[in-house]
């Protein structure tokens, strides 16, 4: 299979398909999920499908050990090559790291403008031209609404979109599925995507999509073994 068919049968255009053709320029996405239910997963394979694209990503990662992030990157990226027999795979990685910088932080040594400041210089002065910005393993109950609304006039000024992660527990949920953790700046967030396991797969439901408040559940389901967005039926 050539790049090109890869990136059209990819299921994250299912994915996109369902908030209304994915993040745009000056937009906050966020997955709420409790531990190991597969948000690294969910952001590390919207990173790769920008990454086949052609365009820039930058990883933004507030766990401790940075070769987990990069073991996902490996996992899911090879796993695409087995499953579809991609050609010049090998070529095609090479291209992919070139294209991706993983930043790593930890939220007792640094605030959120000096990692604001951290992007722009990197975008900016750096001239690495990144459009999408994953951000995982971020702690929303250390921050606030000023320092989201930063990150979203960043977003908007450098026409960026965040992906964040934001983990949760079962009860950390409002009756619309909104984290409580952000419930006090929900409007700074354009998107957000909730993952709740079942019985034979991991379903994701789109809890808020723009201005609409809706709970509907997306046309994209997780394999709960591999972590994988699976394709359509």
């Amino acid at each position: 299979m050539i790049k090109e068919e890869l990136i059209r049968r990819s299921p994250v255009r299912i994915f996109e398909k369902s908030i209304h053709g994915g993040l745009k320029a000056g937009e906050i996405g966020i997955i709420a999920a409790p531990s190991g239910i597969g948000k690294t997963s969910v952001l590390v394979q919207i990173a790769l499908d920008k990454l086949l694209q052609g365009e820039k990503v930058i990883h933004v990662s507030f766990t401790q050990h940075t070769d987990y992030v990069m073991a996902w990157y490996e996992d899911i990226f090879d796993e695409f090559t087995r499953k579809k027999n991609l050609d010049n795979a090998k070529e095609i990685k090479g291209e992919l790291v070139k294209n991706r910088v993983l930043l790593n932080f930890n939220q007792d040594g640094v605030t959120g403008e000096q990692i604001l400041k951290s992007l722009r210089a990197l975008i900016v002065e750096g001239s690495f031209g990144a459009a999408s910005i994953i951000v995982d393993g971020f702690d929303f109950s250390r921050t606030n609404s000023e320092r989201m609304e930063a990150v979203k006039n960043t977003a908007k000024e450098l026409g960026l979109s965040f992906w964040y992660s934001c983990n949760v527990t079962e009860n950390e949920f409002d009756k619309q599925d909104i984290p409580l953790l952000i419930k006090d700046y929900l409007d700074l967030f354009d998107v957000v995507i909730v993952l709740e396991p079942k019985a034979d797969h991991i379903e994701l439901t789109a809890s808020k999509d723009r201005n609409v408040l809706d709970l509907e559940h997306m046309a994209v389901k997780l394999d709960p073994k591999t972590l994988l967005i699976l394709p359509e039926n």
